[in-house]
């Protein structure tokens, strides 16, 4: 042990600060008195008191101990040097492996004074290990984004392939044990606890030729895990099917159920899909966190002046709002935030969806079942028999649906309802092309909302980029003027974005409200000269030049803007 290790000089932490002239005697005792009361360290309790700020505590911890004081935020980690110290030691004594360090290791603590933490990774790692200090928050979230479960994933689904290997007991019988140690409940338990700390929207599990691979759909774009036992697949399909409900014995046709599951203390809807493919079946899991649905139009993220706009065609008393753009681009949260400023005592909310995502209170949630002829048609009749002010429709899937939809909000309801199309422009001509009469869309339709989710650029790692003189000409057409000296913003790849270089997504939109010449041009079903009249519309802006004013406030990339122009252009950009 070297001279100013804590373990040779025994350094008390109130002593310390004492000595620091951060605590009186009087606060040092009042802290014990809380440290005693609550369990929690002492640190933690002088913080919690206001007697000492978190980071000049942990400078006078630095300063005192002759110790780093490391901001972990920045710090680039080495996975497999992590890794060496195992999670449940890493959670339980608050520490971090940082780096090598002369012979030894680095170990970032919240608590550099807990003597036997320290003793215990020495023992553990037989190596001499050295303290750092670093916050608390800040490790506790750095321990989510490093420690993930690939490995664990890896040696469970092993230990189920031994078992399937061992005996030829009958695979549903595996499915259905609901013994909670069996190997395929804890992979599946194990697979969903990393999808919600990695906040991923799907888990893709697809058997291939001598392999499985599970993927996740994180901040819109897949990450995978390749495993070569391969038997597996069936195990988990099956157990599966049992949580779903589904028919266990056709695998010839594809299926869909849903089942809830908790999760570190959330609770999330899990809808599945099966569907046969070469090597067996192919299963998709769309995680909904119900215990996270608070819906709010503040938090979508559009920009303040559409926002209102928006607004205020949701207060109209009749007519039809549109929301439309591929799937995955958040047509439903932004319609189910819109639900949500309207939900209220005084106004009937009848919803017409396939499937229910989110349930929300006080509104009237219908799910269309095509098996017993319960379509989106057949509901949203008998729905207007029930003296509804507000109607949402899932989506406008056919002729029927788009007329009936059309005529409610000519008498008297607001009609929500979302479209799959590129832009605001070709929406209102989609419907007639549907069938829809011209003068009914004309008459009926108030607005239509175009979005896309687009990936922000992860603050931790970010740092200045300049474009290609090929991207930055197609950005300064889109801009409408120079954009020399403008400063753009990637992410370079870090811990807390999973090497992604991006955080999280933030919604683009456009907002294209009817005008006379629009209505003009809808009666007569004349898409250029709607086209021509969306263009002339002063408050008309695309998609891509919302995109472009997030990039140059730093919140997205050039790369995400490219990626909208390209979904809206046949010309590729980059």
């Amino acid at each position: 042990m070297s001279q100013d290790d804590p373990r040779q000089r025994k350094i008390r932490l109130g002593d310390l600060l004492i000595q620091a002239g951060l605590l009186t005697d009087t606060q040092l005792q009042l802290a014990l008195q809380e440290q005693k009361r609550s369990g929690s360290k002492l640190g933690r309790a002088v913080i919690d008191l206001g007697f000492v700020a978190e980071a000049k505590l942990l400078t006078a911890l630095s300063e005192q101990m002759k110790i780093p004081f490391i901001e972990l935020r920045h710090f680039k980690f080495d996975n497999p040097l992590v890794q060496l110290l195992p999670e449940a030691m890493a959670r339980r004594f608050r520490a971090i492996i940082l780096t090598r360090e002369g012979g030894g290791l680095l170990v970032g603590m919240s608590d550099p004074l807990d003597l036997f933490a320290l003793d215990e990774m020495e023992r553990l790692l037989k190596t001499r290990v050295s303290p750092a200090v670093v916050r608390e928050a800040e490790l506790l979230a750095t321990l989510d984004t490093v420690y993930r479960r690939t490995s664990e994933i890896a040696s469970i689904a092993g230990e189920l392939e031994g078992d399937l290997q061992e005996s030829d007991f009958d695979l549903s019988k595996l499915g259905a044990d609901s013994n909670t140690e069996a190997p395929v409940v804890r992979l599946l338990q194990t697979l969903f606890e990393e999808a919600v700390q990695m906040k991923a929207s799907d888990i893709h599990i697809e058997p291939d030729e001598g392999l499985v691979r599970i993927r996740q759909r994180i901040d819109g774009v897949l990450s995978e895990q390749v495993m070569k036992e391969h038997r597996i697949a069936s195990a988990l399909v099956m157990r599966l099917k049992i949580m779903s409900g589904l028919d266990i014995s056709e695998k010839r046709l594809p299926q869909d159920g849903r089942f809830n599951i908790r999760v570190k203390g959330r609770n999330i809807d899990v809808r599945v899909s099966t569907m046969p493919v070469q090597f067996g079946e192919s299963v998709v899991m769309r995680l909904l966190d119900q215990s996270g649905a608070m819906f709010q139009l503040d938090g979508t993220g559009m920009p303040a002046d559409l926002l209102v706009r928006f607004r205020r065609l949701l207060h109209r008393p009749f007519g039809m709002v549109l929301v439309t753009g591929p799937t995955g681009s958040g047509k439903t949260t932004t319609l189910y935030a819109g639900l949500s400023e309207l939900n209220s005592p005084e106004k009937k909310i009848i919803t017409v969806e396939d499937p229910v995502e989110y349930r929300l209170p006080r509104v009237n949630q219908v799910q269309v079942n095509t098996k017993i002829d319960l379509t989106f048609g057949r509901v949203l009749r008998a729905a207007l028999r029930q003296d509804p002010d507000i109607v949402l429709v899932g989506e406008m899937r056919d002729q029927e649906t788009a007329e009936i939809g059309l005529r409610a909000a000519l008498t008297g309801h607001l009609v929500l309802s979302t479209l799959h199309t590129n832009d605001a422009m070709t929406s209102a001509m989609r419907l007639i092309d549907m069938g829809a009469e011209p003068f009914l869309v004309a008459t009926a339709l108030n607005a239509v909302l175009a979005q896309r989710l687009v990936r922000k650029v992860c603050e931790n790692c970010m740092g200045e980029h300049s474009p290609e003189p090929r991207e930055l000409a197609w950005l300064e057409n889109l801009y409408g003027s120079s954009l020399a000296g403008r400063i753009f913003k990637r992410g370079s790849g870090c811990h807390q974005c999973h090497n992604s270089g991006y955080s999280g997504r933030v919604g683009v939109y456009e907002l294209l409200e009817m005008d006379e010449p629009m209505v003009a041009a809808l009666r007569r079903s004349d898409p250029q000269g709607f086209a021509e009249a969306a263009k002339a519309n002063p408050h008309y802006r695309p998609l891509a030049a919302c995109a472009l004013d997030y990039a140059l406030a730093g919140v997205t990339s050039v790369e995400e803007v490219l990626k909208v122009c390209a979904t809206l252009t046949d010309e590729v950009v980059v």
